[in-house]
């Protein structure tokens, strides 16, 4: 019996995920250490019971999945939103160095992912889902384009790169730290830095009606930007998800709002965006088919094995040394470990714990999450694209 849930019906199910997932997450901690998003626990439970009840016949839920997408672009569009040419310029040669160290990850990523994929007889499709994709792009963006794979043959392509996402999650926090405490030692260094959190604290746009309803407008009016950019990226040839005209879209009006010097109200903005990202997430994580990754179980720990011990390798040869070898270097190699394997949360968090055991780190607290969020969210869409066109 196969059952048809409409669009109101799935996002109620959606819902409930998250509720399930906000109260494991608040009565288990160490779903809170490593970070694990309340939509990935909930909606890894509804999509295991939904594998239950296909496997005993009992129901084929199918769920409609016209919301997922909208709030995926949304998403993306905040994401946009964030990228301030003008700040990562504040941040000098530095940041630049930085991006550097980003962006030169994400085409090594793919690299083991594909090779190791080829050596251990799987779709080189399956090897770029558990490379940058997932790694430094996370679950939103594994699923993104993992539709586009499956169309390519690669079937069950979301699954895996979710699942390697989530294993990124636990990795990450795991990683980073004991990497940056060995240079730490290592070297000898020591914190230089004096701003206190009192200092570092930002005044916060209060939330209302009004300034929630303009922060709407200007994600929706940068989105529709979005759609336009997406029929001049079209004209490429290459294969590009929805989102990513709508992440340049919101690019475009944050940099535009930048050179008239207008002020943009990014509480509002990230607070839609967070929205969305949970509401997203939940939907795609009750459509997840849990049977697919029984099937690739030891060719996806391999290679993903394989990706958490290359970050703490690369970053210490290569980020902490770009970086200058300081202590501020260290603590961004904490970061860059957090990201490159799960997600911002995972990077700020692991730069947090070693500053709280080892003493500030100003420059790489004020560099860190503004490089990130250009050199990542430009970069890692292309590189991605290339590869899928390149291997499929």
């Amino acid at each position: 019996m196969t059952i048809n849930l409409d669009i109101i019906q799935s996002l109620g199910i959606a819902i409930i995920a998250l509720i399930i997932g906000d109260i494991l997450k608040n009565k288990f901690k160490f779903l809170r250490i490593f970070f694990i998003p309340s939509p990935v626990i909930g909606g890894l439970i509804i999509s295991i019971l939904v594998l239950i009840l296909k496997e005993t016949n009992l129901a084929n839920i199918e769920f409609d999945k016209v919301l997922q997408d909208f709030f995926m672009n949304i998403f993306f569009t905040s994401i946009g939103l964030s990228a301030s040419f003008a700040m990562l310029k504040k941040s000098g040669s530095l940041g630049i160095r930085l991006a550097i160290a980003i962006i030169v990850l994400l085409p090594l990523q793919n690299l083991i992912g594909v090779g190791l994929a080829k050596v251990l007889g799987i779709n080189p499709l399956h090897g770029i889902a558990m490379g940058s994709t997932s790694m430094t792009g996370g679950i939103g963006s594994a699923i993104s384009f993992g539709k586009i794979m499956e169309s390519m043959g690669a079937k069950s392509n979301i699954t895996i790169g979710v699942a390697a996402a989530t294993f990124g999650l636990l990795a990450g926090s795991l990683v980073g730290g004991p990497t940056s405490k060995l240079l730490i030692a290592k070297n000898g260094l020591v914190s230089r830095g004096s701003l206190s959190k009192k200092e570092n604290l930002s005044i916060k746009t209060i939330t209302n009606q009004k300034t929630l309803t303009k922060a709407i407008i200007i994600i929706a009016l940068a989105s529709f930007l979005g759609t336009l950019i997406n029929k001049i990226l079209g004209l490429t040839g290459l294969n590009f998800p929805y989102y990513v005209g709508c992440q340049f879209g919101g690019l475009l009006v944050r940099n535009i709002y930048d050179s008239t010097k207008k002020p943009l109200d990014m509480d509002n903005i990230d607070l839609v965006g967070n929205i969305s990202l949970s509401l997203f997430l939940s939907l795609a994580l009750i459509n997840l088919n849990i049977s697919a990754i029984l099937g690739l179980a030891g060719p996806m720990l391999i290679i993903l094995l394989a990706q958490a011990v290359f970050i703490a390798i690369y970053t210490s040869l290569v980020t902490f040394n770009l970086l200058g070898r300081s202590y501020d270097a260290a603590v961004m190699v904490a970061g860059h470990c957090g990201v490159g394997l799960g997600q911002t949360p995972n990077a700020m968090a692991n730069m947090e714990a070693i500053i709280e055991e080892k003493g500030p780190a100003d420059v790489a607290m004020f560099i860190f999450p503004i490089v990130l969020a250009i050199a990542v969210n430009l970069t890692n869409p292309i590189i991605i694209t290339f590869f899928i066109n390149h291997f499929s």
